[in-house]
């Protein structure tokens, strides 16, 4: 899908509605761009492209711009609606599915999934892909973290998702942060609507081997599927490819530990105190 254009006639996104405003909000107030940086402890030139749609924010900026401009809730209403453009054109058509789906099954083969991630893990996750700047970072985490409202809202989906046992052994490199991690886990896993399993290593080879992957079920009964390595993603709408893939997922989950059991595994994990102490015999 390709970046949306501000030609005469189309309707503008939320993205370029949230730049008009924050221009139109800065010249009402006759602020310079200098002032509004010593106002808010942001640079001029990350606020300059806040006002021409080239970034779209942090809820950080956001309040410290609505608090200058004295508008309240409005603009992070606005910036919420904007949000979703932190995002990679590529992935936009996968999180329209997403938002629609009744049913959702996950295998994480590297990291822990956006969904079930902390704020300080998901940090950690996304600096590891060499952000722009800190302005950036605080964008894609506030993007990611906005997501998991999908498992509390409203008629939440079922969500199923298996960790490879990698996941978990690869903790981040602040202890207290990973501990945070494993206890939400935990914590998230005891919602009604959240199942969460976690496959050994010893269940062996399998044909997922390095490769994340996402089902989707639509109310209207179709299944769509999204598949990730630490470069690339792919949406499989073909019925036959989702099969496939949906046959891949349910012999990986034969093999994973029961709920009950993976929850031992995690609360055993958080008790060694590291990620990489070897399994009990």
């Amino acid at each position: 899908m390709g970046a949306r254009k501000s030609n005469a006639g189309q309707r503008p996104s939320a993205r370029q509605m949230l730049a008009r405003e924050l221009a139109r909000l800065r010249e009402e107030s006759g602020k310079s761009l200098a002032t509004l940086g010593e106002e808010t402890t942001y640079d001029r030139a990350y606020l300059h492209k806040l006002e021409t749609g080239a970034r779209v924010g942090s809820p950080e900026v956001i309040t410290a711009l609505s608090g200058v401009y004295g508008t309240g809730e409005q603009l992070l209403m606005l910036w919420q609606l904007a949000r979703e453009d932190a995002f990679a054109d590529k992935y936009k058509r996968f999180m329209q599915l997403e938002a629609k789906a009744t049913v959702r099954y996950e295998y994480a083969a590297g990291v822990i999934p956006g969904l079930l991630q902390t704020e300080g893990y998901a940090r950690e996750v996304l600096q590891a892909a060499r952000p722009r700047d800190d302005n950036d970072l605080a964008e894609q985490v506030a993007a990611r973290l906005g997501r998991q409202d999908l498992l509390r809202g409203d008629d939440p989906p079922h969500y199923r998702a298996v960790l490879d046992e990698s996941v978990l052994r690869r903790g981040g490199r602040d202890s207290k942060e990973w501990a945070t991690q494993l206890t939400h886990l935990v914590t998230v896993g005891q919602l009604p609507n959240v199942t969460i399993q976690v496959l050994p290593f010893a269940a062996g080879l399998h044909a997922l081997m390095g490769t994340s992957l996402t089902i989707l079920w639509l109310p209207d009964g179709k299944a769509v599927a999204y598949t990730e390595d630490q470069h690339s993603g792919q949406l499989l709408e073909s019925t036959k490819d989702v099969e496939d893939l949906r046959l891949s997922y349910d012999l990986l989950r034969d093999l994973a530990l029961s709920p009950r059991e993976s929850v031992a595994f995690i609360k055993r994990l958080m008790e060694d105190g590291t990620s990489c102490a070897p399994e009990p015999s």
